[in-house]
């Protein structure tokens, strides 16, 4: 039933895309920057923000949940008709490495986030001695991971790495997985 659901939003070719990560790790200044809005007022999300954008053709409902400890119990209330999901790692932050591969870990589990796809983005990559894309991967236990398709991609979103590929493989799993014609 899940996927005739995604099935019919693609049909208007529509993606509910929720971007979670642990607190700073950047996931408001990639949204600002996808968007071309200003990188330098950003502060910590209390609750969501919504944007949406229009990206090969597709209008993308991009979530972006504030990942502070205190809000992540509320998360699960933005599960509901996922196509995708954004986790966010801060490539820097190796103290938290243990923190964020088991709250990705749980939200594998979760039962509404099944069928979506998962973009892991390590972002901070332009910061001299970040973790390398091997040790996010290694760290995460990603190689582990058989419930969702998934990738790993370097970002930045200071200067806008990869930010537009990491969209593009977004839409092409969900065109892949999902849309039949």
């Amino acid at each position: 039933m899940l996927s005739i659901l995604r099935k019919a939003r693609l049909k208007d070719k529509e993606l509910r895309v929720l971007m979670l990560g642990l607190d700073n790790a950047g996931k408001t200044t990639i949204v600002k920057r996808i968007m071309g809005e200003d990188i330098n007022t950003v502060s910590p999300t209390l609750g969501f923000i919504i944007k949406t954008i229009d990206f090969d053709g597709y209008k993308l409902n991009i979530w972006d949940v504030g990942g502070q400890k205190t809000l992540r119990s509320y998360w699960r209330n933005y599960f509901e008709k996922t196509d995708a999901l954004i986790w966010v790692v801060d490539a820097t932050d190796r103290l938290r490495m243990d923190d964020c591969r088991e709250e990705l870990a749980g939200l594998l589990l979760e039962e509404r986030l099944m069928g979506a796809s998962l973009l892991v983005l390590a972002n901070k990559v332009d910061v001299v001695g970040c973790m390398n894309e091997g040790e996010i991967r290694e760290r995460l236990q990603l190689d582990a991971i058989r419930t969702h398709n998934w990738t790993i991609l370097r970002c930045s979103a200071l200067d806008g790495l990869n930010l537009r590929e990491g969209l593009s493989w977004v839409v092409q799993d969900a065109k892949d997985r999902l849309f039949l014609y």
